[in-house]
């Protein structure tokens, strides 16, 4: 069986998406069969790929993933490229329980090719993103170091929580993240030791630190592994990679 990461938070510009393509490729590199799933509508996993959204999403659709799964640079790892089209958005976001219902089983029985599956899922608490965490086995949030680190992150754990209580195969936390780790700053380090108390070990020791590297890649169709392999940042992902395999 597939672990499958929903790499969550209801926070834009944490480091979501960046995290999303870093790890599924690290986890690909690694020799794992691994399948990065766009589901939030602004593509960014898909263009910060290189490659274009899809006209239409195959979860709307209901077909196969097969016919719109993108080969990479990395054998091992596949993309399921998401949609900005205005229907697909829509029909995807309506809370329509038999659709929901349709949606969920299809990305189960798709995913059970793989090793691990990520899916970069919508800056918010929506429809949506509980499809993701729903089908999801692992919950793994990315926390970017700043002042407002912990904000909305109780509502988010309230929605983990309920998705936890009505699965019968059990969401569990995959990890935290810190991101953008400045270690220069002397907010970093309370933001750090604020996480660490409140969350304790399910924060991971790796934290990904600024790198504008990490920045650069996206805009070259790249992740930060091929951009820039003998930077800090993609050393933190391949280390954060080994801690998450670690974990399984």
């Amino acid at each position: 069986m597939a672990r499958v990461f929903c790499i969550a938070n209801q926070k834009g510009g944490v480091g979501k998406t960046t995290t999303a393509i870093s790890l599924a490729d690290a986890i690909a590199k690694s020799g794992a069969k691994t399948l990065l799933i766009d589901l939030d509508p602004q593509c960014n996993a898909t263009s910060g790929l290189g490659f274009q959204p899809t006209n239409s999403h195959p979860l709307v659709a209901e077909t196969a993933f097969s016919g719109s799964l993108i080969a990479t640079s990395t054998p091992t790892l596949q993309l399921l490229p998401g949609s900005r089209n205005f229907a697909d958005i829509e029909a995807l976001t309506q809370n329509d329980t038999l659709k929901s219902m349709r949606i969920h089983q299809q990305l189960l029985d798709e995913m059970n090719a793989y090793d691990y599956v990520l899916i970069d899922s919508p800056p918010s608490l929506g429809h949506l993103t509980q499809i993701a965490l729903a089908a999801s086995t692992e919950v793994f949030m990315p926390i970017q170091c700043e002042f407002f680190a912990m904000e909305g992150l109780v509502r988010m754990i309230e929605i983990i929580k309920k998705i936890m209580e009505q699965k019968t195969d059990k969401l569990k936390f995959g990890g935290i993240v810190l991101t953008m780790y400045d270690i220069s700053l002397e907010l970093t380090h309370e933001v750090d030791r604020e996480v660490r108390n409140f969350f304790g070990e399910i924060v991971f020791k790796t934290v990904i630190p600024r790198d504008v590297a990490i920045s650069e890649a996206p805009s070259h169709g790249l992740s930060i592994i091929d951009y820039a392999p003998k930077s800090r940042g993609t050393r933190a992902y391949i280390e954060l990679c080994m801690e998450v395999l670690e974990r399984g």
